[in-house]
């Protein structure tokens, strides 16, 4: 009997669980319509509860983490890091000479860059490169170079004379310049001597003794289009016949080039094509594009790649609109006008003109990376890894392991030729890397060496249009563009010209015989000068 009531009160259990299980949904709806008609109201009630500070707060909060990861900022990194930056990695061939007796001395290639923690994104250093560089404050010289073909270009010189300002150089010393090692810098796309970028450069190495000349592609730094022709990323030719006008003057000095950008891969392009018969003595290559192709695909994949995208799209539109009577003659004028990107402006334009059946034929058939492997002189390859232009997808590290005469020195950050340095920002990484390398690559055993010269630089240097003078201008200091000077003015610099420009046997004499002395104590100095 006992054991009857315990197993019936073991089943009266669960049955009066089970009824208050179902009873609980009709007391909760009781209560909910006790605060009202519907359950939202009850939330939103609640959530006005909350102080509007705490949402500014979570709002702040949301924004910050989402632009930190589309601006791609790093400066939790820099923190982390204690603001030392990170190190600069090298790629090269474990065998390179180059490596060992030049790229080894390079204190700034073995050291760390870091950014303006200010400036802690590619984009920040980007724009501010763009619209808040600081460019310094000079004049350049001016040559305008005729080509074979009627077309002009516009050579710009800068020497430690023209940005020495504040001291007495004695007519002497200033002649002694030309016989100084020679940079030539190609800019980037629709960029010019007047670019920001290129007036760091151009300052910085004049002030450290060199003489520097701005090969401007065509139709840019003033000039008009003479031709049926206008330049591209592939084209190498005019930048072949200003480095042999300039070897034809100066046969026993020492001659560089700086490629930018898209005159990186150009200048790549030239170096790979001409081989041995090269006939400068080394190079230097700062945020080169390498893959014109991959890079095309790669500023279209996202919204802060297609902000590029358009912005360098409408500096070719204002190039072109420059040229106007050109363009709308050669090419769809239609089509260009409706360019919203680098490609519609390449297809309308570049490709009519250069005789490219698409685009992407134009991009294959420019793109400098199948050339490195023909590169016979030392070549020093700067890359940033977050270049919100140039793809680091496109960089070229397996070609600098096979060529032992390419160094491909890697940063985490720096932007697309940015890399400012410093609280104040007024200082740029890149610049003073490749001004010390130049500086070793001068004074080292493996500098190329033009002891054959070619029987056409013999016979004389090419034509030059030094003497007319609608073509002799030179940069005003209060602005950013190029105005013409007066005849005092011009006659000036034409003298300046002749003067660099030697054409008497015997000032080429005295060259001949000065030049090796000059040359070593330049080199001496400025060898002294990174200790």
């Amino acid at each position: 009997m006992i054991s009857r009531q315990v197993i019936t009160f073991s089943f009266k259990l669960p049955r009066s669980l089970i009824s208050l299980a179902f009873s609980l949904p009709h007391i909760s709806m009781e209560i909910v319509s006790s605060f009202g008609d519907s359950p939202y109201e009850l939330l939103l009630r609640s959530l006005s509860l909350i102080p509007i500070t705490h949402y500014v707060v979570g709002f702040m909060l949301v924004l910050w983490v989402f632009l930190y990861n589309f601006l791609e900022f790093h400066i939790f990194q820099d923190m982390f890091s204690g603001f030392r930056g990170q190190r600069v990695d090298l790629t090269f061939n474990s065998c390179s000479q180059l490596y060992h007796e030049v790229v080894s001395k390079c204190t700034l290639l073995h050291g760390r860059y870091m950014s303006t923690p200010w400036l802690s994104s590619p984009h920040l250093q980007t724009t501010f490169l763009r619209f808040f560089g600081r460019p310094p404050v000079f004049d350049y010289r001016r040559e305008i170079f005729s080509l074979d073909d009627g077309g002009i270009v516009a050579l710009d010189w800068l020497t430690r004379f023209d940005v020495m300002e504040n001291e007495n150089i004695a007519n002497g010393e200033a002649h002694q310049d030309s016989n100084m090692p020679i940079v030539v810098v190609i800019p980037g796309l629709t960029s010019d001597s007047d670019s920001v970028y290129i007036k760091h450069l151009t300052f910085y190495m004049a002030k450290r003794g060199w003489n520097v000349v701005v090969s401007n592609h065509r139709g840019l730094g003033g000039v008009p289009l003479t031709t049926d022709f206008f330049y591209n990323g592939g084209w190498t030719a005019d930048l072949r016949k200003v480095v042999k006008h300039i070897r034809s003057k100066s046969m026993d000095v020492p001659l560089f080039v700086v490629g930018t950008s898209l005159g990186a891969n150009m200048m790549v392009k030239y170096l790979g094509e001409d081989g041995g018969d090269i006939l400068i003595d080394g190079a230097a290559a700062v945020c080169c594009p390498w893959d014109l192709l991959l890079c095309d695909r790669f500023i279209g994949r996202n919204a802060v790649q297609r902000f590029y995208d358009k912005a360098l799209g409408a500096g070719l539109k204002r190039y072109a609109k420059k040229h106007q009577q050109f363009f709308t003659r050669l090419s769809d004028w239609d089509g260009i006008e409706k360019a919203r990107r680098v490609r519609e402006f390449d297809t309308s334009g570049t490709c009519r003109i250069g005789k490219f059946d698409t685009a992407d034929i134009y991009y294959r058939e420019s793109s400098c990376v199948g050339y490195v492997e023909r590169i016979k002189v030392p070549l020093l390859c700067i890359s940033a890894l977050d270049d919100p232009v140039c793809t680091k997808e496109a960089v070229i590290w397996d070609e600098c392991r096979a060529n032992k005469n390419v160094i491909l020195a890697t940063t985490q950050h720096g932007g697309h030729l940015g890399y400012f340095d410093g609280m104040d920002a007024k200082g740029v990484w890149w610049v003073r890397a490749v001004d010390e390398f130049l500086t070793v690559l001068s004074s080292s055993t493996i500098i190329h060496k033009q002891n054959m010269m070619p029987d056409s630089l013999l016979a004389g240097p090419q034509k030059s249009l030094t003497d007319k003078d609608p073509y002799i201008h030179s940069v005003k200091k209060t602005e950013n563009q190029i105005h013409h000077v007066d005849n005092k003015l011009l006659q000036r610099n034409k003298i300046f010209m002749e003067r660099k420009i030697v054409s008497s046997d015997a000032a080429k004499g005295f060259e001949a015989n000065s030049s090796s002395i000059d040359s070593f104590i330049f080199i001496l100095k400025r060898f002294t000068d990174q200790f």
